[in-house]
């Protein structure tokens, strides 16, 4: 005998079909199509959207970004000034400029600038291989930002907020874009080890899907039990050597639980399939339930990554020359593992140089030497690589820090005694940008003579946002997603697109 009684709602969105004879659903509905709709795209089962109608022609299909988290001296790599030598030991001209930590007077660079390529780009000695390709990337000699710290100033860079609990770079490109290969994820980060600074929340999903999260990998130096590491090169040491994969390295370990000891392929996916005969029988009775369909296109995304991510993960298998032409070292080993998942379909890559905040020079800037000289090649090799491959003309490269370091000596905090080292500067700093969709050997924008402000053509962090978003078809004011009453974007309210930049 059955219950004449219909049950009580037990979750949220039973009762918005339920109650009033459905009108709540209904307006939810509408609400959502509005949505939805302002943002050209159609919603998937697991909170992901497909179908994205392109705003303009995809000029790039993926994106690597090679951050410097810690601030890099660009006055010391690729923004020279000729009047602090000249004016080297002597109070900076003006209004001082209020930094994060005390500051004294000018300090010149220790570093030798030479022109290089056609376009006659300064790169200084820090940066050999670098300097090799100038004429393939546009560098930007006046990005700013508007907090001297760390945390805001990453969280800028990476989520366009300064504030954490927005979604980060990685995540809206994958909300618009989705991924080309439904084995791996769309978005994916490499550090050797966490925390960044502020960690997490720069790879966030914030309050989009949770599919769009970044799935972090550890591109850590594995070594076997009772394997020595290897030597580390002198600073003069001109020969190169040949890069060994070390022999504990296993692909399998890189991805947390990918592998499952317990059961074969074959039993899970008997158990995949269980699992979707009994959702299609709930189905049937009660409707679709969006939540229950994302928990089992997870399940099917893991299942398939079993067999392709220990193979994409697998640096091994890459040619000596591929190896050499990288280098050793965890950056080298994560730009050529980032090579390889754009190879794949991966939507977005994100190089992290290491945990904290490696590249903040308060103490000393001659601490760079050793930043450079781990970046350097493996930087050089991904524009390199990506030509041989065939991924140049649809990919962007990415490149730069938080802030940049001003051109005063830090006298205070973490200076010292030395007083040789320089405190954040967000108020001019260089990024550079490479690939077919991007001038290559074109310098746009400047500071002033010494390097602390823009003076020409600023570009704000939203402005490099909007252009990555515009060369991958997406006009930035339209990607939006409605959270907590309001429609949000990557760019919030600002951002321009910079034209004279794309080829």
């Amino acid at each position: 005998m059955s219950d004449h009684k219909s049950r009580n709602p037990t979750t949220r969105r039973e009762a918005l079909r339920k109650v009033g004879n459905g009108f709540g659903m209904m307006a939810f509905a509408g609400m959502l199509n509005e949505s939805m709709a302002r943002a050209g795209a159609l919603l998937a089962p697991d909170g992901s959207m497909t179908g994205y109608k392109l705003d303009h022609p995809q000029k790039v299909k993926r994106v690597i970004f090679l951050f410097m988290n810690g601030g890099l001296s660009t006055i010391d790599s690729f923004d020279p000034k000729p009047a602090l030598e000249k004016y080297d030991g002597q109070p900076l001209p003006g209004n001082q400029v209020k930094t994060e930590r005390r500051t004294g007077e000018l300090m010149k660079s220790p570093y030798t600038f030479k022109k290089h390529g056609q376009c006659g780009m300064d790169v200084s000695d820090l940066w050999p291989h670098l300097s090799e390709v100038v004429d393939d990337i546009c560098w930007i000699r006046s990005v700013y930002t508007e907090i001297p710290n760390h945390e805001p100033s990453c969280l800028m860079m990476n989520t366009g907020a300064n504030q954490a609990g927005r979604p980060s770079l990685g995540a809206w490109v994958t909300y618009g874009l989705g991924t080309e290969n439904q084995n791996l994820p769309g978005f994916v980060v490499l550090c050797p080890d966490v925390p960044t600074t502020v960690g997490p929340p720069l790879w966030s999903n914030g309050f989009l899907p949770a599919i769009h999260q970044g799935t972090y990998i550890s591109n850590k130096v594995q070594l076997a039990e009772g394997e020595a590491p290897p030597p580390e090169e002198k600073s003069d040491d001109k020969k190169m050597k040949k890069v060994v994969v070390e022999k504990g390295f296993d692909p399998k370990k890189l991805v947390s639980y990918v592998n499952n000891p317990k059961f074969e392929l074959t039993e899970q996916r008997r158990e995949l399939d269980l699992v979707e005969k009994l959702e299609k029988i709930r189905s049937a009775e009660q409707g679709t339930d969006p939540q229950v369909e994302a928990v089992i296109k997870s399940m099917e995304i893991a299942y398939r990554m079993q067999t392709e991510a220990p193979e994409v993960f697998d640096v091994r298998k890459e040619s000596q020359a591929t190896l050499d032409l990288y280098g050793p070292g965890p950056v080298a080993r994560g730009a050529l593992t980032g090579v390889r998942l754009l190879e794949k379909g991966v939507r977005m890559v994100q190089l992290y140089y290491s945990k904290g905040d490696p590249w903040d020079a308060h103490g000393d800037i001659l601490a760079h030497k050793v930043n450079a000289k781990n970046s350097d090649q493996a930087f050089a090799a991904v524009v390199k690589d990506l030509k041989s491959r065939g991924l140049w003309k649809d990919t962007l490269i990415v490149c730069g820090s938080e802030f940049g370091r001003t051109p005063v000596r830090e006298v205070g905090g973490g200076g010292g005694n030395a007083k040789k080292g320089r405190d954040h500067n967000p108020f001019g700093f260089t990024m550079w940008l490479s690939g077919g969709a991007v001038k290559g050997g074109t310098i746009y924008g400047a500071t002033d003579d010494f390097g602390f402000k823009v003076v020409d053509k600023p570009v704000h962090v939203h402005d490099i946002h909007a252009t990555i978003l515009h060369l991958m078809g997406i006009d930035h004011t339209k990607l939006t997603y409605r959270y907590s009453g309001r429609d949000f974007r990557l760019t919030d309210v600002a951002g321009n697109v910079l034209h004279d930049v794309i080829a």
